[in-house]
């Protein structure tokens, strides 16, 4: 059987929420997966699940009061501390995330986690409308930006009553997340990936705007993915729907203009350009300095084409001289027809190396929705065609085939109809 985790020692804070039951199915998976796992766990998590269960399936004690000194010859929570590869916390509360955040150490959890060293991977679980409170933003942002990842919240209903985001992300995608953390280097390790995501703002006047249906849900996943993979990401993001993930440069704009400014300036210094934002085509010649007020006649706007952001890119890189920087350009085209035409002209008369393309009428496949039915094409042809996928998983997998076609000795050597395994909206 393969084990991936023997010989990890992962240190697990359960805390008290009613997802602290997860927390026997995580440690099944782990011991399963040859982990060695030490279990410590706050007061309110005890309310929800016994300590006993924890210890009888980690085959360990378990921690609960940072008192309770069982050997004299160590300090438990600092020899747990220094003898974990990864700490984890999960299921994390509000209150938890304030601790840690702010260094608060009152319990055995918070006391211990205030000693690892080891990098830490936790997964938030509370109401809605906590996780969505200023405070928590605020300590989940100060948590990434000092290197803690987050496996986020789902969305469904909730222990309250709600229906929304906040449940404790399953089992097996926390596994999977220890897993890519503990098991081999990150093959985007080092590269400087800016992706652009969500839609352009253009205004008319100070109310009014032309904008399009784009969520920004594509291009955050293919942010959060590249970030996974170790990159170092720059999201140029304009308007979306949903909150950016954490642990990336957030780069906020309105306009076209705007986005382009922000890409260009940044472009001689990053490795892989993923262009998933949805930019407006035009805009207004003028825009009013003051409402327009309505009258009786018809009313002609005038507008004016916006710059290519996606071509200039292409035309920047056709530019370089030999021997500097060569970003790998992915773009993507959100059609209703010819898709396969449209994505392959796209691709050669924007000079990218991957174009991402979709049919926007498909179902499973249009705006604001967590879904994606997606095909890749390169200058072969098609590079590979994925069925109804979560756009997480798509991102992943585009994120794979750029990690494959940046690695030092290979060049750009995606090519098409390669295996599979398994516009931006």
């Amino acid at each position: 059987m393969n084990k991936p985790l023997h010989g990890k020692t992962i240190l697990l804070g359960v805390t008290g929420g009613i997802a602290a039951y997860k927390a026997a199915t995580l440690c099944s998976r782990l011991v399963g997966l040859g982990a060695n796992v030490r279990v410590m766990m706050t007061k309110g998590a005890t309310q929800f699940i016994t300590p006993l269960t924890l210890q009888t399936l980690t085959r360990h004690p378990v921690a609960t009061d940072v008192f309770d000194e069982r050997d004299a010859s160590i300090v438990q929570h600092i020899d747990w501390a220094d003898a974990a590869d990864l700490a984890v916390v999960a299921p994390a509360t509000a209150n938890m995330l304030s601790k840690l955040a702010n260094g608060l150490a009152d319990d055995m959890v918070s006391t211990t986690l205030l000693a690892v060293t080891a990098p830490l991977l936790i997964a938030p679980a509370m109401n809605v409308h906590m996780w969505e409170h200023p405070a928590v933003v605020d300590n989940v942002n100060k948590l990434a930006a000092r290197g803690a990842t987050f496996v986020e919240p789902g969305t469904g209903q909730l222990a309250c009553g709600y229906v929304g985001k906040g449940r404790l992300a399953e089992p097996d995608e926390i596994v999977g997340a220890i897993v890519a953390m503990l098991t081999g280097p990150k093959p985007l390790a080092g590269k400087r990936v800016l992706v652009t995501a969500g839609g352009t703002v253009e205004r008319i006047d100070p109310v009014r705007y032309i904008t399009n249906d784009s969520s920004g849900k594509m291009g955050f996943a293919i942010a959060e993915a590249a970030r996974d993979r170790g990159a170092q990401v720059t999201l140029v993001v304009g308007k979306a729907d949903v909150e950016p993930p954490n642990g990336v440069d957030v780069v906020a704009v309105r306009s076209a203009l705007e986005m382009r400014e922000a890409v260009m300036e940044r472009l001689p210094d990053v490795d892989v350009v993923v262009k998933a934002a949805a930019v407006a085509d035009y805009r207004p010649a003028r825009q009013a300095t003051e409402k327009m007020k309505k009258s009786a006649e018809a009313l002609t706007l005038e507008l004016v084409p916006n710059p290519d952001i996606l071509q200039e890119i292409g035309e920047w890189k056709a530019a370089r001289e030999v021997g500097a920087r060569q970003p790998f350009i992915i773009g993507f085209a959100a059609e209703t027809t010819d898709v396969e035409k449209h994505a392959l002209d796209k691709l050669k008369r924007k000079k990218c190396d991957l174009i991402v393309a979709n049919d926007v009428t498909a179902e499973g496949a249009g705006f604001g929705i967590d879904t994606n039915v997606v095909s890749v094409y390169g200058p072969a042809g098609l590079v590979e065609k994925l069925p109804l996928l979560s756009k997480k998983d798509v991102a992943g997998r585009i994120l794979d085939l750029i990690a494959v076609s940046t690695r030092p000795t290979g060049g750009n050597k995606v090519t098409s109809d390669a295996t599979a395994s398994g516009g931006g909206q």
